[in-house]
């Protein structure tokens, strides 16, 4: 198959380079490469919103089920400077 891609210059040039540099014989080798590394990028995304999703039906199915409870900032930070405290002095 043979597909004709028009790019801006600055994206034509970044091609040339990597030809000029000898990594890749060919344009067609550089965009078959970006290409490859486009769809990992956007399989690891649908991983990472599909591991999302899982997480928030989780928290809505802990509050359906009442397995949370209300906790306040302050508390928070008094337990961690707790934790840290203890950590300093062992």
């Amino acid at each position: 198959m043979s597909l004709n891609v028009s790019l801006p210059l600055e994206l034509e040039n970044r091609v040339r380079q990597h030809v000029e540099s000898g990594l890749y014989s060919s344009a067609s080798e550089v965009i078959r490469e970006a290409l490859r590394l486009f769809e990992a990028y956007q399989s690891a995304q649908s991983a990472n919103r599909a591991a999302l999703k899982a997480d928030i039906a989780q928290g809505v199915a802990d509050i359906d089920a009442g397995r949370v409870r209300e906790v306040s900032m302050s508390s928070i930070k008094e337990r961690g400077r707790a934790i840290r405290a203890t950590a300093k002095t062992v």
